[in-house]
């Protein structure tokens, strides 16, 4: 049989038709024939002349195949949380011996090897117990080699989706140890006996993930004897321990909630007549529960366990819409007229005394000390003591406004030759001469309806005065009111801030472990 080149196959090369030389040169130099693998061919033959693949390959019916089982991980390509499954790229690899396909090398040209697929063959039904995909087994039937004294290394590649239970308390600083349970699904323990070929996987060709963080592969041997039946039932368990790499969390979902907790908190330094303190809470809530709805999108539907993050946000939400209320409550505060609110003695001590003497707060030009608050206290208990007595100047106002009331006397103008000399004896008046003469009418001095006009002018000075006490009065409980708010502004901030750090310090600090990779 003559073999042309590739090029020359279907049609006959140009060369050759316009050379004949060369086409005989070429039948010349080819072999001739085509060399095949007679002594694989015949082996193949030979083997397989009487072989059943049913057939358990052993010497002795009462003996186990004895199969090694080992694991490469090439990668694992996604974790779900929601559906709680493993999907990764592994080899298996299986070894075990089969004493129907023996030979000797000599007898079949030092042939040490061949490959088989392994649907001709005997091979273990091993299947992943947990698997969770459609078609159950996800290998690929590669070809079994087959050496001369009967060992068959059968290395099947595969997508595996077995089911992971994820524990989401610590997210995002969890670890997830995801099991992938391998077993005979048809032989016992007497029938086939596994062995480990390595404690743990095969790293080598591993391939990083960004997610997840491989800690290792360790496997064991589990033997199980079930209450029906009195053979054992063997698996090999590979538990594959990751750790999930926390930097796109912190830098995505931490670090935002946490700045827009600090929102919330400078939100008590904006002055309440800027309108804009309500609203920028409320905003802060609404992006607040847009961040929360991401974090349970990505998370389990379960209630088994509450995860870290999620305590955190819902620990950050509540100061949220706490400040929101409190708010509230320092607009209320600070929008109060002496009109329709009266301050209780409660507020007064509270937010006017001992809250700004420990925040060290106090109005310009005042100090508020404890001597300050005691003196304070005993001034208004001798304000109330007073308060039923009136003022000079009250007293003077509240004249009566008709003078008739007054004693009036009339001094009549005398002439001087009218006067006569007086004499003070013993704190009596002596009179020489006549009696004395009628005083002179004072009232006389005043024109006509002069002492109405001056009581009207008492009046208005009295109006007058009543209205700038009133609104002194008025001015002083509104300014307490805004002080109240002030201070309540501030013991908001400190409380807020506080609560917000040791919040955030006590989620990291109870995390299995905080190292951002």
């Amino acid at each position: 049989m003559l073999i042309y080149p590739l090029s020359w196959r279907g049609q006959q090369p140009r060369a050759i038709k316009s050379n004949p030389y060369l086409f005989f040169l070429t039948l010349w130099l080819c072999p001739f024939g085509a060399e095949s693998g007679a002594h694989e061919r015949r082996l193949l033959n030979d083997l397989m002349a009487n072989y059943n693949k049913l057939e358990r390959p052993v010497i002795n019916e009462s003996d186990a195949v004895v199969l090694t089982f080992g694991l490469t991980l090439q990668q694992i390509i996604d974790v779900d949380e929601k559906n709680q499954l493993l999907t990764a790229n592994v080899w298996l690899n299986l070894e075990w011996t089969d004493v129907n396909l023996r030979w000797n090398e000599s007898e079949y040209g030092q042939v040490a090897d061949i490959r088989m697929p392994p649907s001709s063959i005997w091979k273990p039904d091993i299947l992943m117990y947990n698997s969770a995909s459609e078609a159950f087994d996800g290998t690929y039937p590669t070809n079994v080699v087959v050496l001369s004294n009967g060992g068959c290394t059968y290395i099947p590649p595969g997508i595996f989706k077995s089911t992971c239970k994820i524990d989401i308390t610590w997210f995002p600083f969890d670890d997830q140890n995801c099991d992938m349970k391998f077993g005979s699904w048809t032989y016992n323990g007497f029938k086939l006996d596994f062995q480990l070929k390595d404690d743990e996987g095969d790293l080598g060709t591993y391939v990083l993930n960004g997610e997840w963080d491989l800690l290792g592969v360790p496997a064991k041997r589990n033997e199980v004897i079930y209450e029906c039946c009195p053979e054992p039932y063997l698996d090999i368990t590979f538990i594959i321990k990751i750790r999930r790499r926390t930097l796109y969390y912190f830098f995505n979902l931490i670090v935002p909630c946490v700045l827009i907790a600090s929102m919330a908190v400078l939100g008590f330094t904006l002055p309440p007549d800027s309108g804009e303190k309500l609203s920028l809470g409320v905003t802060v809530l609404l992006s607040l529960t847009v961040f929360q709805q991401t974090v349970s999108e990505s998370m389990p539907i379960t209630s088994l366990q509450i995860p870290l993050l999620g305590t955190y946000f819902n620990c950050i939400m509540f100061m949220v819409a706490s400040s929101v209320v409190t708010t509230i409550m320092i607009l209320n505060y600070h929008h109060r007229l002496a009109d329709t609110h009266e301050m209780p003695d409660w507020v007064r001590v509270l937010f006017l005394q001992w809250i700004p003497w420990f925040l060290r707060m106090s109005r310009p030009g005042e100090k508020i000390t404890r001597k300050t608050i005691m003196m304070q206290n005993k001034m208004k208990e001798l304000d109330l003591k007073e308060k039923s007595s009136k003022s000079l100047l009250a007293n003077v106002l509240d004249m009566d406004d008709d003078f008739s009331t007054l004693p009036h006397s009339h001094v009549h103008p005398h002439h001087p030759s009218h006067a006569h000399p007086q004499q003070n004896n013993g704190g009596f008046i002596r009179v020489s001469g006549s009696l004395p003469p009628p005083a002179e009418d004072v009232s006389s001095s005043f024109p006509p309806g002069a002492h109405r006009e001056l009581s009207l002018i008492l009046k208005e000075i009295k109006i007058i005065t009543d209205k700038i006490r009133d609104d002194e009065e008025s001015a002083a409980i509104e300014n307490d009111w805004k002080f109240a708010a002030m201070v309540l502004d501030r013991l908001c901030l400190i409380v807020f801030t506080l609560f917000t750090i040791v919040a955030t310090v006590a989620v990291l600090a109870a995390a299995p472990h905080v190292i951002v990779t």
